[in-house]
């Protein structure tokens, strides 16, 4: 008999479900489309922090899952024999303009504060480096927090790292204990089909995968898009936000946009072939924020939704608070993310 039922096999669905069962709790996670079947098999996997100002509860949660991403992925791959393709190599951005530089610089002496001492943002010369964005100004900033990881592998590992801890990731079956609904844009919906608004909604978003070797060379953002080098000779570049879209996995002519502006952008993807190509849709909530806590539905039951974009950045943290609340009734969630703020 389960004392935890994680409906859900997405990114939150499995990190809740294994940090429960580090607390010695009997887990099942059921989800009949099976592991990473939505956003969370995507290709690109950037975890990116928000700019070390104007800081706030959801920035500060960020930040500690960040930290935590490190410690936790390693003990997952120790469990399950996989890697999650993790690597905290950092993050290189273009300064385009002086106003640009000078803001970076400000941010610089913010972030010595607000994170700690424990990552820097910089403001550095791109003279000699090949593998950098365009910078129109010679100045790059470079942050040392931004971390990767390969969403497909870091799905496999966790369900690896479950089973060999007993718990059981199911396509059916009774819910039994504890229940947190961690069901993406489908649990969006039915809360949108009980409200008398949108408490949420899908973002789709398209990826590619690139035939360029990068592995210790940190990700890239230029021009809004993540580059993304991955430890398996691989880059991946993205992505679209679309709320509009007709087939939800297809990719078309915005892709390829985007794929060209990354070659713009770097000049060291310019003749790198497409491998790979990707569609999914996001949950984001109408908060933004994830959406953690109580079920608003299911009286006794939990929620923990919406990472829309930076689902596998917060997920540490996201399994850390809600393994408190569902194990021990102990609540740590911010007020921004509870459900109340979007429903």
């Amino acid at each position: 008999m389960a004392d935890v039922t994680v409906l859900g096999a997405g990114i939150f669905g499995l990190s809740i479900a294994w940090a429960c069962l580090q607390r010695g709790a009997k887990v099942q996670v059921i989800d009949p489309h099976g592991p990473g079947a939505g956003a969370s098999g995507g290709v690109v996997g950037a975890l990116a922090p928000h700019v070390p100002e104007n800081w706030n509860d959801k920035k500060a949660f960020q930040f500690d899952s960040l930290i935590m991403a490190e410690g936790f992925w390693a003990e997952v791959q120790e469990v399950s024999g996989l890697s999650a393709g993790y690597a905290r190599l950092g993050r290189l951005q273009p300064v385009p303009d002086d106003h640009a530089l000078e803001l970076a610089r400000v941010r610089s002496a913010s972030a010595y504060t607000l994170w700690q001492g424990q990552a820097d943002w910089q403001v550095i010369r791109a003279d000699g480096l090949e593998w950098a964005p365009v910078t129109p100004t010679g100045w790059l900033i470079r942050d040392t927090l931004t971390a990767r990881m390969h969403p497909r592998q870091a799905c496999a590992a966790l369900v690896a790292a479950i089973r060999a801890k007993g718990g059981k990731v199911l396509a059916d079956g009774a819910q039994i204990g504890q229940v947190v609904h961690a069901t993406g844009l489908a649990g969006l919906d039915e809360l949108t089909t009980h409200h008398s608004r949108i408490v949420g909604n899908g973002v789709k978003g398209q990826g590619a995968v690139l035939a360029h070797a990068a592995p210790n060379l940190p990700q890239l953002f230029a021009d809004a898009i993540h580059i993304v080098p991955h430890r398996d000779g691989t880059t991946a570049i993205g992505s679209t936000s679309e709320r509009d879209y007709d087939d939800p996995t297809s990719t078309d002519a915005q892709l390829d946009d985007v794929i060209a502006r990354a070659r713009a952008a770097v000049p060291a993807l310019r003749d790198a072939p497409v491998i790979d190509r990707w569609a999914g849709v996001r949950p984001r909530t109408r908060s933004r924020a994830p959406m953690l806590g109580a079920h608003p539905l299911h009286a006794g039951e939990f929620i923990a939704n919406g990472g829309f974009k930076i689902g596998f950045g917060m997920a540490p943290k996201v399994a850390q608070v809600m393994a408190d609340l569902v194990l021990d009734g102990a609540d740590h969630i911010p007020a921004a993310f509870r459900p109340e703020a979007s429903y």
